[in-house]
């Protein structure tokens, strides 16, 4: 793609006197992004992948495939694979921190070897994305061009140019190692790099910290974990959070888990509490009181669902009474149970509730073939009963947790001896 404009067209140049990565870093890269296999036969003889040399070893395989061993040829510490494999194929990344006339680039390479038992290993590196940096944080990619694939997103032409090309998610690559020789431009130093990346990408911390002052502050003040949330999550605006920021800050207070501590001050922010004060801002035990605020937040989400259902329930409160008003007032005892028709939605809300079953949640009120009653003793819920209005038998009698009760057959049976109530109510 031909560069758009003149911060296109100088990257462009500038990429063009980019050194070519060095035999060292090569031999670095092969060395360190890739396991490297001694074959084992069923007979005990060791083929190093690396130069092809073979040898028996009198050491038992699980001794070998847990510690490894040493190629007495070429000295290469080996990775013992007992198998009948014989070529062996991998791909990896690998990627150099540089700097080139005030940007700050990020090269990445794309690195293969091949190994077969009994030949030398063949390894290739060829250069496929640069992410170019300015100081102000403005970026340019350059890069091969891909491949058309349904099933490889990074399937590069590698004989293509590397040149500008529009932002692609293949060129986010998060390489195996980083040459351990880096350089990075002053105002990358000055805004609070050190040497340590703290989890993150390279390049994600060193556009974050060109662009936004406030994770300048961030790295600076040693807040490194909110940092990296802020970095990784794009939900979440530092913004939102500044004041409070600034207080732990103030206050010397290291945030360890910058998720749990957003959403401990979301918590605070919802419940009305003061999060400009060191008080709630800067809790001793960041775990406890975040879980303390997430029940409190769950106790009220049920109870505000709990009074949508009663508001819901309400509305059809007229609807039940057209249904059942006929039968209120049923009331019968044994002497020792208790047993009442529920007159008012709240009534088989409270019933439910109690009881802990779908009485409620179920629309039972709505039921028009459906009487409901309510076994008590001594003013405490015992069972519910279900009647069917056109055969006037016991649907169901449910104890707590749907469980039956030891008055189970006790209710049921004197439920059935007055019946008769219920059929005087229906042929009123």
């Amino acid at each position: 793609m031909k560069p758009k404009n003149k911060f296109q067209q100088h990257v462009l140049e500038l990429s063009k006197r980019l050194p070519k990565i060095t035999e060292p870093q090569q031999r670095w890269a092969f060395k360190h992004c890739f396991d490297h296999i001694g074959k084992r036969n069923a007979k005990g003889t060791i083929t190093c992948l690396e130069c092809g040399h073979k040898w028996h070893e009198d050491n038992s395989p699980l001794a070998d495939a847990i510690l490894g061993c040493k190629c007495p040829n070429c000295a290469t510490q080996l990775k013992i694979n007992a198998t009948r494999q014989r070529v062996f194929n991998n791909i990896e990344y690998f990627g150099i921190i540089t700097t080139c006339d005030g940007f700050q680039v990020i090269r990445y390479f794309h690195i293969s070897v091949y190994r077969k038992a009994g030949e030398q290993a063949r390894y290739s590196c060829s250069e496929v994305v640069q992410r170019w940096l300015s100081p102000n944080g403005k970026e340019a990619i350059v890069a091969r061009l891909r491949g058309m694939s349904i099933m490889y997103y990074d399937l590069w032409n590698f004989g293509s140019l590397l040149e500008i090309r529009p932002y692609h998610r293949a060129h986010d690559i998060d390489p195996m190692h980083f040459y351990p020789r880096q350089r990075v431009i002053s105002e990358i130093s000055r805004n609070g790099f050190c040497g340590e990346y703290h989890g993150l990408h390279p390049l994600a911390l060193f556009r974050t910290i060109l662009t936004s002052n406030k994770a300048e502050t961030l790295l600076k003040a040693g807040q490194c974990e909110l940092l990296k949330h802020f970095v990784r999550s794009s939900s979440r605006n530092i913004d939102t959070y500044w004041n409070s920021i600034r207080i732990a800050i103030r206050n010397g207070y290291t945030i360890e888990d910058g998720s749990m501590w957003c959403d401990y001050i979301d918590q605070l922010n919802f419940f009305g509490k003061d999060t400009n004060s060191p008080k709630y801002v800067c809790p001793d035990n960041l775990h406890q009181m975040h879980d303390l605020y997430t029940k409190r937040r769950r106790v009220y989400n049920e109870r505000q669902e709990l009074e949508k259902k009663r508001q819901q329930a309400r509305e059809n409160e007229e609807k039940f009474k057209e249904l059942k008003a006929k039968f209120f007032g049923i009331a019968f005892t044994d002497g020792t149970i208790q047993v009442r028709v529920l007159e008012s939605v709240d009534e088989f809300m409270e019933e439910g509730k109690a009881m802990h079953h779908c009485v409620f949640d179920g629309s039972y009120f709505l039921r028009a073939e459906s009487l409901v009653l309510s076994a008590t003793i001594d003013g405490k819920r015992i069972e519910t009963v279900e009647i069917s209005l056109k055969t006037l038998k016991v649907v169901q009698s449910r104890g707590v947790c749907n469980k039956n009760t030891e008055y189970h057959d006790r209710i049921i049976k004197l439920v059935n001896k007055n019946r008769n109530l219920i059929r005087q109510r229906i042929a009123a």
